[in-house]
């Protein structure tokens, strides 16, 4: 039977989720599998990859036939090395104690290029939001003083109409007096006349 290691997908349109199966190579890619060894999901930055190490080397031993994807992934999380370290010993050409210094020294590098970039990308995502605090606080600082300029324009504009209310008033209050006064003139004329 020739198996294989290979994604099947899950997850919603758009947003894909895979497992990492063991599978005839016959079978259909989200159907029937012998064995899941992990998962892994593209979505999060760096990707999230979760494997049964030991599964995947026993399978690897056994014969199983990564695809390429699948082949990517089990060199990321050094189970290729693990098993190349392995074919070295069976050859003879270092012993296991050997063996498991390389890979401890050679996933011990990975591991600390992994966290760097995680650490980068964590700095980058930090810088980017406190940049984006800064320009919506300069925004509302903006807003704001627009909203200030509006409201003093608003509050003198009334005030001047109430001055000019008053001048208004004013002016008839004085139009109406002399009309009253000229009114008053005319009468005490008129029985003078008389």
């Amino acid at each position: 039977m020739p198996t294989k290691i290979r994604l099947a997908r899950h997850g919603r349109k758009g947003y894909p989720f895979y497992s990492i199966v063991i599978a005839d190579s016959r079978a259909p890619r989200d159907g029937r599998y012998i064995e899941k060894i992990g998962t892994y999901n593209p979505n999060t930055n760096p990707a999230t990859i979760d494997l049964k190490f030991e599964r995947a080397l026993y399978w690897l031993q056994e014969g199983a036939q990564p695809t390429d994807t699948a082949r990517t992934l089990l060199s990321t999380e050094g189970v290729l090395m693990k098993k190349h370290l392995l074919d070295g010993v069976k050859k003879g050409a270092f012993d296991e104690e050997t063996a498991d210094k390389k890979f401890d020294a050679w996933f011990a590098d990975k591991r600390s290029k992994l966290q760097a970039q995680k650490d980068k990308l964590s700095k980058e995502t930090e810088a980017e939001t406190k940049k984006r605090l800064e320009a919506e606080a300069e925004a509302n600082k903006a807003k704001a003083e627009a909203i200030a300029k509006k409201k003093a324009e608003e509050l003198e504009a009334e005030k001047a109409a109430k001055a000019e209310a008053a001048a208004e008033a004013e002016a008839k209050e004085a139009e109406e007096s002399a009309t009253e006064d000229s009114a008053e003139a005319t009468e005490e004329e008129a029985p003078k006349a008389e």
